[in-house]
This record gives C-alpha cells, structure tokens and sequence, in this order.
C-alpha cells in the first residue's frame, strides 16, 4: 500500500492526528510495515513541511534515512509515473498529489491518503486504475 506523506510526518516529529505508522507498530492496522510504500516526492514533501515548521535539521535527517531504510520508496521520476501524473492533471491540479497517486497505479498498489480532493476522485481512480483508496479510519482497527 502506498501511503501518502501525512503519514511519515510524525518521523520527523510533526504531530498529525493520524498517525497510521504507530497504529501499524501497535497492530493497530489491517497492513503490515512490509506492505508500506511510498514516493520519493514525499520525502522531498516531508523536507518541506519539516523546514516551514523549522524542524531541527538533524530530525529531518533522522527521519529520511528511517524512511529510506525501512520502507519501499519508488521513485517520483518513473516513466510510468511521469506519465500517470500527467494524466491526473484534470482530476488533481496539485501536482505532488497527482505524483502519489500516479505512483500507486503505477505499482498497481492501494493508496492511504486524507486528501479531500483525492477521495473526492476516488470512484473514478478505482475504475480506471483498479487501486481502491482508503483514510486512517478504513485501516485502522
């Protein structure tokens, strides 16, 4: 399942109040840690966020070689990804969204995201990708 990059904030000490990664560790989740995948646009997108709320940069770090060394990252620059994203600019005018979507189709995975906009899309994503798209509270028990 790919998970969206809310879900990998709390690496980085930025408090969500979904924290579906913990749920995980806890066996709160219908998905394993093995199951967790990811773009690497979210890492790039966890930077940012980090650095807005001035997250100390040894924390950042911290959290991206957790990242990197514990889940499957695919990378944003896929073919199949550029062009999967490319298709979704009329459903997602937020590029990056787009980028983690096109990334789940592209692996044929299910995505983890809160993003309205997303869920709004989610009939159609589901038709035309075959991927379901699920919120914190479809995964967690």
């Amino acid at each position: 399942m790919i998970l969206d990059t809310t879900y990998f904030l709390p690496l980085a000490g930025i408090d969500v109040s979904t924290d579906l990664l913990v749920a995980v560790v806890e066996n709160r989740a219908k998905i394993g840690l093995e199951e967790v995948g990811l773009s690497s646009i979210s890492i790039l997108e966890l930077q940012a966020k980090a650095r807005k709320l001035d997250i100390p940069p040894e924390r950042v770090v911290r959290a991206v070689r957790a990242i990197l060394g514990s889940f499957r990252v695919f990378p944003f620059y896929n073919e199949d990804v550029v062009r999967g994203a490319h298709s979704l600019r009329s459903l997602l005018p937020d590029y990056l969204d787009a980028v983690i979507v096109a990334t789940a189709t592209s692996v044929g995975e299910d995505l983890a995201t809160e993003d309205s906009l997303i869920h709004e899309s989610a009939p159609l994503i589901e038709r035309e990708y075959g991927i379901r798209v699920y919120r914190y509270k479809d995964l967690v028990l």
